[in-house]
């Protein structure tokens, strides 16, 4: 559904369901037939039956089923006449010559209540904050939209800044890019946004014409600053269990980035934030007086997607595993309640190529977010038997660092007298078919059993995505039985 009608319709239709849903066992799906796009920073929008994404560079595509994507518009460097503007370079000439640059960073798209699509896109110099963030509107999905103005700008040195009487200080002050536009449960529309520099901020919008209400400049502070590597926010509500979910990506974007997925979860869209040991999201920076310091926001939020490569994969491309995957976005479907995580990543020995990805998250006991760990190919929310999660698998235990070095997967085995071995030495348990809680020595991983695909094996099988107390993952996915 679109995120504008995402808090009614889930409170009502979708109220009670389940990120995972409660559907028996079932014959999985026919194998899918998977179309791939490029779009970097994708952000989710829905019109009738079509999922969009837009990110940036101008790129978008959609897709009817989340599984074959349709290409609608590249690189406006390569394409000035892109599609979503009638001319882009004329129309947002001034955006251009503030932030020193030709092309566009991640833009958002929502839908506003009458009907309209608000594009807010916006521009970076890149060596520095100077940024402008912008609105634009079209009466239609595909464009094309029609600018309305800069909302708010960044890096304006020895200036003032957005917030009335204060010096642009770009250890405090947003650098304004990366915007996300979301409404609430009680259709409150708000917008986050931020990358590096002084963090992440939000802003309440006027769902009628899609601008902030006046006054508060940059809006309030939810996380980050001192230039710490966080980036791409995005706000997703779950009726389930009615907090609100922070999503931002860690580390650098490039293939030697170390780029990742951490999420924070409130109870108000506003904030505070706060992560699974209770640490509150606004505490988290970079040391005072460094750049890029990985080592202060490390321990903090909750890891649930990062680079990985699985070993009985092939050792080189997109199915051997994924090498700084992030800047996501979500999709909730109005018919079953399932959400899927939406982003772009890129591949082991495959250089800076990306491609965008769709994975299936499902809800723990306690309720974060875990992601699936195979790539969404037509899975249902069937539930899984003890007789389903007995045998073999691999496993990748993820850790905190911030690194371009990507864990491998290991053996795994689960065994019919409950006990563990392999990449883990303990014991398993599963509940009402999708519950797993995997007990070691050194941790619990609390998390959730779905089926998933296996593109190596080109079969369906079983995956465990689970959490450790302080928020670090653990993915399986089972070996494919050749019958």
């Amino acid at each position: 559904m679109t995120r504008r009608a995402a808090a009614a319709i889930a409170l009502t239709a979708l109220a009670g369901a389940t990120l995972a849903g409660c559907a028996g066992p079932a014959d999985p799906p026919p194998a899918p037939e998977l179309a791939d796009v490029t779009v970097h920073d994708p952000s989710v929008v829905t019109s009738d039956d079509e999922v969009w994404i837009f990110g940036s560079h101008g790129a978008s595509a959609h897709s009817s089923d989340l599984i074959a994507w349709t290409q609608h518009t590249v690189d406006l460097r390569a394409d000035p006449d892109n599609a979503l503007f009638e001319d882009v370079y004329a129309e947002l000439a001034e955006t251009f010559d503030w932030a020193q640059t030709d092309t566009l960073w991640a833009a958002d798209v929502i839908e506003l209540p009458d009907g309209r699509y608000a594009m807010y896109y916006n521009a970076c110099k890149g060596d520095s904050p100077r940024s402008a963030l912008g609105l634009a509107i079209a009466d239609a999905v595909d464009g094309p939209y029609v600018d309305q103005g800069i909302l708010l700008r960044s890096g304006m040195w020895d200036q003032e800044s957005e917030n009335p009487g204060e010096m642009y200080d770009a250890t405090v002050h947003p650098n304004a890019v990366d915007p996300d536009a979301f409404y609430d449960a009680d259709g409150a529309m708000w917008m986050v946004y931020g990358s590096y520099s002084g963090g992440i901020f939000i802003l309440e919008m006027n769902p009628a014409t899609g601008l902030p209400l006046e006054g508060q400049g940059y809006g309030t502070h939810l996380l980050g600053g001192d230039h710490a590597r966080i980036e791409g926010p995005t706000v997703q509500y779950a009726p389930e269990t009615g907090y609100y979910y922070l999503y931002v990506s860690f580390g650098g974007l490039d293939a030697s980035g170390g780029y990742e997925v951490r999420v924070f979860r409130s109870e108000h869209p506003g904030g505070p934030y706060v992560d699974l040991q209770g640490n509150p999201a606004a505490d988290v920076a970079g040391a005072p007086g460094t750049v890029f310091d990985d080592a202060s926001i490390e321990p903090y939020g909750v890891k649930i997607l990062g680079g990985h490569e699985w070993t009985d994969a092939p050792a080189v491309g997109v199915e051997a595993g994924y090498v700084s995957p992030g800047h996501n976005s979500w999709y909730r479907d109005p018919e079953t309640g399932a959400t899927s995580l939406v982003f772009h990543s890129r591949f082991p020995g495959t250089g800076e190529m990306h491609q965008v990805r769709v994975h299936r998250t499902y809800l723990t006991a306690d309720g974060w977010p875990v992601v699936s760990p195979g790539r969404y190919a037509g899975e249902g929310s069937e539930t899984a038997s003890p007789d389903d999660l007995e045998g073999t698998w691999q496993a990748i235990a993820f850790d905190r660092v911030i690194s371009p070095l990507t864990p491998m997967s290991a053996p795994l085995s689960l065994h019919s007298d409950g006990t563990v071995s392999g990449a883990l030495d303990g014991t398993w348990t599963l509940e009402d078919g999708r519950d797993v809680t995997i007990e070691t020595a050194e941790a619990t991983y609390t998390g959730v059993a779905m089926r998933t695909w296996n593109p190596t094996a080109d079969g369906w099988t079983w995956g465990i995505s689970a959490l450790t107390a302080d928020g670090t993952p653990v993915w399986a996915r089972k070996g494919v039985d050749p019958s």
